[in-house]
């Protein structure tokens, strides 16, 4: 079969993987309110979704300050962490290998969001803009807002944040994830503290390329300490052109962006983490990443390299059999299709997705596509 690469068996530190196609981290804004707690709806969704080889949740706020969206989950409370324990019994049951996506928005957030309508906290006192977030603006009814001015974290509030990522760590551990990915893209948290445009800071984590890379070396420790690294996956975007689509990336184009993710894919790889996840820019006509970024990508890392962001079966295809790639995510696809490894393998046609049912609601564009009936 043209596909049958894509079902190869491979390994992820200790998990022996039944293909290479990855369910990624969508955000569905399902969890039980209040309190943002997944929920028996989102165990079901996942649960659909085990023909994946691996899989990851959607971002998952490790605490309150971390949220950016309405009515996604966290993973801070005893009853987040009692309402992830359905979803992971639900996949493991079905024979799944899931991971927990880590995840602070950093500024990109809304005081509404906030505790005590408090500022959202970032590297710089430096506001998001070319972006929108998703509030609550009534039971079951929300709208985009701008997101709010930031306020400045002090070193000692950064050392702090470290520890709550292991503290997050733990909590995924209790809650019977496999392991655990840190969202290090698209311009949130430790993205901001990467980039030179969003990281002013005249402490030990700003300035040079070295200080701004120190907050994603100590998370990836302080995680690596709680699941062993073998059972850790950092994910970037790297953007290297900018146009009018790169509000999806809250416009973070680095003045140099392959020194910029090659030193930091260099840390990964001294870390010993699992694999290292990249989501390509994904609107129409984007461009893939330069030749000499793969190439470089896979020189300076061992461990095993996701690829996400519009693959098609053709692309994964073809990234796998240059060498570049052992991983491919599929994101709307997935959604819309919660058999497709077992579409793409026998080419069969696809659903498409329902974009009005993307973010938020009930059962209807989340769990009733239909799987294919042959």
């Amino acid at each position: 079969m043209k596909y049958e690469a894509l079902f190869s068996e491979t390994n992820l530190g200790p998990f022996k993987l039944k293909n290479r196609i990855v369910l990624p981290p969508l955000t569905r804004s399902r969890s039980s309110q209040p309190g943002n707690i997944p929920n028996e709806l989102m165990a079901e969704y996942y649960s659909q979704r085990t023909g994946a080889g691996f899989m990851v949740t959607e971002g998952t706020q490790i605490e309150p300050r971390g949220q950016g969206y309405a009515w996604t989950p966290g993973i801070h409370s005893t009853e987040q962490v009692e309402g992830w324990k359905k979803v992971t019994k639900a996949v493991h049951n079905n024979g799944g290998v899931i991971f927990a996506q880590l995840w602070h928005v950093g500024r990109v957030s809304h005081v509404s969001l906030q505790p005590d309508g408090g500022k959202p906290v970032a590297p710089s006192a430096i506001r998001a803009d070319s972006v929108s977030v998703f509030i609550e603006t009534g039971p079951g009814q929300g709208a985009l807002a701008d997101p709010s001015e930031p306020r400045a974290l002090t070193t000692d509030e950064v050392k702090e944040l470290v520890q709550l990522y292991k503290q997050a760590a733990k909590n995924a551990k209790e809650a019977g994830f496999d392991g655990v990915e840190l969202h290090c893209a698209n311009g949130y948290l430790i993205n901001q503290f990467i980039s030179e445009h969003t990281n002013h800071r005249d402490d030990e984590y700003g300035g040079s390329l070295e200080n701004r890379l120190r907050f994603l070396k100590e998370v990836v420790q302080a995680v690596s300490e709680v699941y062993g690294p073998e059972r850790v996956g950092v994910r970037f975007a790297p953007l290297f052109e900018s146009t009018d689509e790169d509000r999806v990336y809250l416009g973070l184009v680095e003045s140099d962006p392959h020194t910029t993710y090659i030193e930091a894919i260099k840390i990964l790889n001294q870390a010993g983490i699992a694999y290292l996840s990249l989501a390509e820019a994904d609107w129409d006509k984007a461009p893939d990443l330069p030749e000499d970024f793969y190439r470089d990508v896979r020189a300076n890392f061992s461990g095993k390299i996701l690829y996400a962001g519009k693959y098609t079966a053709d692309k994964a295809l073809r990234v796998l059999n240059s060498g570049y790639g052992d991983l491919f995510a599929f994101g709307r696809p997935f959604i819309a299709n919660p058999d497709l490894p077992k579409r793409i393998r026998h080419n069969l046609p696809l659903n498409d997705v329902d974009p009005s049912t993307m973010y938020g609601g009930t059962a209807k564009g989340y769990i009733d596509y239909p799987f294919h009936a042959g």
